[in-house]
């Protein structure tokens, strides 16, 4: 097929089982390859890590040549920014959540994840077929985040509705018009917004131990998030926080249920699994693409790609290229060497990944015990219609416990 429908190939929800052929054509076609739309779609490795790294490259969608209405007038959250503006946002982000200034944030959450981990474990039925997404992969990651801002458990439905919805309208898809997602999740973004404001708002001068409470009684003015930029950011932990650890725990068991050989060599060797979290963050991505936009116009393995262009750079794909990975396509939990970009790179490199990491590594290390007599009832899975967060909406499994 033409060259040029490859981004909408891929986006195309038929292919979202498995459209790792598709990007080894990308691949093959590119490193640059220009689609119907105007848009540029990128998929190798190491023309990838140079744009996340080139300021020339911007993240915010204002800069597009031709951006929608609802990106005119909305200021977005910081993963959206350029420096020195994305730099400060994310700085005070940072503040309560990691080092330097709370380095045992999360370290300090170890025992906490593995009492959660212990308890969704238990309330799994034993000798039945489970869904590992909705039963165990949502769940851990959406406690531990509730938790971190301070959010009541109780009100997660509300939420999750909130964040289902902004998430769909950040997808990328050439097959429609965005104007009503873009909307909707404009609405969203309103009204999750103004509850988690609110919510940090009854913590002024009564702290609790949470983000929502440091952010609102930081108490140096110039550190200070404005009611706007708390809402932002507010929003964006929420989502940030589990949306993706929800992809990496499933595809991680999808990947040890296809290939069990990786189970047995887990459970005799269980240091390995730190490294198995850092393959399966090259082999099955939870996050597939990010959208960049060049401030001027930019050279990339000879071709130019005019200022205010839509730019893919398809992570994904990058993880796959054998000029960067001996065997890509193999997935090998001893894998020196594994440099993926499963995390992004660069100034918008994910803040989020130690809490990620720690979250899958114990999540999948309790899983791993029961992962040998277990089966995939539906292979492939259900997959989410989201085409840049990948990951399967159902994963139904038959666990003996």
């Amino acid at each position: 097929m033409a060259s040029d429908t490859l981004l909408a190939r891929i986006t195309d929800y038929a292919n979202r089982p498995d459209p790792y052929p598709l990007y080894a054509e990308l691949r093959e076609a590119g490193p640059v390859v220009r689609q119907a739309d105007g848009t540029y779609l990128i998929g190798t490795y190491h023309e990838i890590a140079a744009l996340l790294h080139d300021p020339r490259m911007s993240a915010d969608p204002r800069s597009r040549t031709a951006p929608t209405p609802s990106e005119v007038t909305a200021k977005p959250p910081f993963l959206r920014l350029d420096d020195p503006e994305h730099h400060r946002l994310r700085t005070l982000a940072m503040r309560p959540f990691g080092p330097p200034h709370s380095p045992g944030r999360i370290d300090g959450m170890r025992g906490e994840i593995a009492e959660i981990v212990k308890e969704l474990m238990e309330a799994l039925p034993a000798g039945q077929q489970i869904d590992i997404v909705d039963d165990f992969a949502y769940p851990l990651p959406v406690t531990v985040i509730c938790r971190l801002l301070g959010v009541p458990r109780e009100d997660e439905p509300l939420l999750r509705a909130w964040s289902d919805t902004l998430v769909t309208s950040a997808d990328v898809r050439t097959d429609e018009d965005p104007t009503e997602r873009h909307r909707a999740g404009d609405q969203a973004r309103i009204e999750m917004g103004g509850y988690l404001l609110d919510l940090a708002e009854r913590r002024r001068d009564h702290p609790t131990d949470d983000l929502l409470s440091a952010f609102v009684n930081e108490p140096d003015p110039a550190l200070r998030l404005t009611r706007e930029e708390l809402a932002e950011t507010a929003v964006l932990l929420f989502i940030a926080g589990h949306e993706t650890t929800v992809n990496l725990i499933t595809n991680g068991v999808l990947t040890l249920l296809r290939q069990p050989e990786h189970v047995e060599q887990l459970r005799r060797e269980p240091e390995l699994l730190p490294h198995a979290v850092e393959e399966l963050l090259r082999y099955e991505p939870p996050v597939h693409m990010r959208e960049r936009v060049p401030l001027a116009d930019i050279d990339v393995a000879g071709t130019t790609i005019p200022a205010g262009t839509s730019v893919i750079l398809a992570l994904a794909s990058a993880n796959r290229d054998p000029r960067r990975f001996d065997e890509p396509d193999r997935f090998d939990p001893t894998r020196p060497d594994n440099e993926h970009l499963g995390f992004c790179s660069g100034i918008h490199l994910c803040f989020g990944a130690p809490l990620a990491r720690l979250e899958a590594e114990t999540a999948l290390g309790a899983l791993l015990p029961h992962l040998s007599t277990a089966r995939l009832v539906q292979d492939p899975p259900p997959y989410r219609q989201n085409a840049m967060l990948r990951g399967p909406r159902h994963l139904p499994v038959q666990l003996q416990l």
